[in-house]
């Protein structure tokens, strides 16, 4: 895997967390945030697909490495769940 692979991964993991989170409405973090929301739901979506034998849904293929989209935000998204429930929100 070269440093051009692990950019694209960085880059696909910010914007796959950043839409789990706005679909979520989890606004606190910035893009680091955004980036390990990406990275976790990856880890949790692909899991849970081949747990349940589920199918790829939309995966994306650049330079020969498949990434799984759907199935990152799903987990993505399930993961920002979580990680509300157990935030607290100061501003209240």
């Amino acid at each position: 895997m070269s440093f051009l692979d692990i950019v694209i991964m960085f880059i696909i993991a910010v914007i796959i967390g950043s839409i789990a989170r706005s679909l979520v409405g989890f606004d606190r973090g910035g893009c680091i945030l955004s980036a390990i929301v990406g990275f976790i739901g990856a880890l949790i979506g692909t899991w849970l697909a081949r747990e349940f034998n589920l199918p790829q849904i939309l995966p994306i293929e650049i330079r020969g490495i498949v990434y799984p989209i759907v199935w990152t935000v799903i987990g993505a998204v399930l993961f920002t769940i979580v990680l509300s429930l157990f935030s607290t929100d100061k501003r209240k």
